[in-house]
């Protein structure tokens, strides 16, 4: 898939895995790379911007295997957020395929 594409979606994608339950970095890059492969380092700096930009939130918790793993929770700023990514996503998925359908206005 080309790198263009998936950058246009990973935020969305993050913050609706996210939504759904708290998670961890590698949970996250395992979520998203099991429908389109992407590289781990890739989750990391978007997972930081969206902690500074106040749409996640950070806590440690225990791991079972090794040191405690950081989950990230969506904030209510997050969820907003989210609500705007997805409705902008429905608008531009319907007017790419419009386009691809060969329709021509």
């Amino acid at each position: 898939m080309d790198i263009q594409l998936k950058k246009g979606v990973l935020n969305l994608c993050v913050l609706s895995i996210v939504s759904k339950t708290p998670s961890y970095g590698y949970d996250i890059y395992q979520n998203i790379n099991k429908n389109f492969k992407i590289s781990e380092s890739t989750i990391y700096p978007i997972l930081r911007k969206m902690v500074t930009e106040n749409h996640l939130d950070t806590y440690l918790e225990e791991s079972p295997e090794g040191p405690p793993r950081k989950y990230f929770e969506i904030t209510q700023l997050g969820k907003k957020h989210l609500k705007y990514l997805l409705e902008e996503w429905h608008v531009f998925n319907d007017h790419v395929n419009y386009i691809i359908g060969g329709h021509n206005e």
